[in-house]
């Protein structure tokens, strides 16, 4: 029958992990404080665009192992495991702002009546596991034994359904050996090495993971500037590089940088946890100054190919901070279009998905409906987002709506050869 479980926030990581872990024949209660948001999900619609996410979640409410609530003493008093996947947001100095979590954390603690297991599955500093432990016993006026463990995730928007139902491995952190059987019960369905470990490395894994990740995504982009002022072509290094079974291909991609809410808040978050620990992690400080300057790197392109931005009119194709997904958070396209807008350009912009919330972050933009209407009159085009629906553009058709064929491709997504075979003045990333 599966384990009785609750999701505390429905988030990327709250709704996927919930909509999976009843996929595999548990009973999931989902708990927001978002009461619309709880009523929109009980309508039957999807706060976010992930793919292959609504019809899980469809299928799963509908056989009823999936529901929604607003109410967190619901979803404890059914549950025999309790997920806290709340935000945890970056504050001004780059900490983590761990209001939500402790708040949910006393609500818990003000409703539970038996034993329960707590784990953290939003991305937390280390040491939260024994924060979350001492506020539950605090605000416990029974003094109900519970076991808190970390349990981070290592979803990847975009592909976050296939990555919880496929994954590497999962991590669980533990204060004692109490609770590892039941953890082990609700992931073995997954069939996936589970490693168990103590809380605070646990924590500890999934910033040094995202930490690495952005460093070669850094790296590339380093090696990027180097490629175009020797003469080298940034892709057959990488494709060197990656064919090294020490190094790897994935995340060696020279581009506009990384963004999204998971990369540029873990880094920071990770360089503060070093910091207040007393040892200065440099090294990621660098990571986060590279991938700055990617962008400025980038407009300085722009503006070298098209000397005056004033009153051109600029097509932007891509505006999500990565494709497969919705998501706006510190998107290289809003950087880039803020800075042409301040300068007198016009832009013309269109993404598969994401332009409903790009409409809430952008203003004087025109929004299109397909790649070749944002195009039309266009004095250049920049892609943003390597979105597949771009990979298969009539590149003729484009040019001949064009203003002037002048595209620069913060993605290296075409072929330089065969751009200029078209006709296109054409500029890429370390080629």
């Amino acid at each position: 029958m599966g384990a009785h479980i609750c999701i505390i926030g429905t988030g990327y990581v709250g709704l996927v992990t919930g909509a999976c872990f009843a996929e595999v024949g548990h009973r999931v209660i989902c708990v927001d404080n978002d009461l619309n948001k709880v009523a929109f999900l009980q309508r039957g619609g999807i706060p976010i665009y992930e793919p292959g996410l609504d019809e899980i979640v469809h299928r799963n409410v509908t056989e009823g192992r999936l529901r929604f609530s607003g109410q967190i003493a619901d979803g404890v008093r059914e549950s025999e495991v309790i997920f806290i996947a709340v935000p945890t947001p970056p504050r001004p100095d780059g900490s983590v702002d761990m209001s939500y979590v402790e708040k949910v954390a006393r609500e818990i603690a003000t409703s539970i009546t038996e034993y329960k297991i707590i784990v953290d599955k939003s991305t937390v500093p280390v040491k939260t596991g024994e924060r979350v432990a001492e506020t539950i016993r605090r605000y416990n006026k029974d003094k109900i034994e519970v076991d808190v463990v970390s349990s981070p995730e290592f979803l990847r928007e975009g592909c976050a359904v296939q990555d919880l139902m496929q994954p590497d491995r999962i991590v669980i952190g533990v204060a004692s050996q109490r609770p590892v059987a039941k953890m082990k019960e609700i992931y073995e369905p997954f069939h996936a090495p589970i490693i168990v470990t103590d809380i605070n490395s646990a924590e500890m894994i999934k910033h040094a993971c995202n930490s690495f990740l952005a460093l070669k995504i850094s790296y590339a982009n380093a090696l990027s500037a180097i490629c175009e002022a020797s003469g080298a072509n940034v892709e057959d290094v990488v494709h060197g590089m990656g064919l090294d079974k020490r190094i790897g291909r994935a995340f060696l991609n020279a581009g506009l940088g990384y963004g999204g809410s998971c990369f540029p808040k873990d880094i920071s978050a990770f360089i503060q946890i070093a910091h207040e620990l007393g040892c200065e992690f440099d090294l990621l400080k660098e990571v986060q100054r590279i991938n700055a300057e990617q962008i400025q790197r980038f407009l300085k392109k722009v503006h070298d190919t098209l000397w005056i931005v004033k009153d051109k009119t600029i097509s932007i194709l891509g505006l999500a901070f990565k494709p497969n997904t919705d998501d706006m958070r510190l998107a290289p396209s809003l950087e880039i279009i803020h800075s042409l807008q301040q300068e007198g350009a016009r832009i013309k912009a269109y993404d598969p998905k994401a332009m409903d919330k790009a409409k809430e972050l952008l203003t004087g933009v025109e929004f299109c409906p397909d790649p070749y209407t944002t195009s039309v009159g266009a004095d250049a085009l920049i892609l943003c987002t390597e979105w597949d629906e771009f990979r298969q553009l009539d590149l003729e058709k484009l040019r001949s709506v064009m203003a002037q064929p002048i595209v620069l491709d913060g993605r290296n997504l075409f072929d330089p050869a065969k751009m200029k075979e078209l006709g296109f003045a054409y500029k890429s990333v370390g080629r």
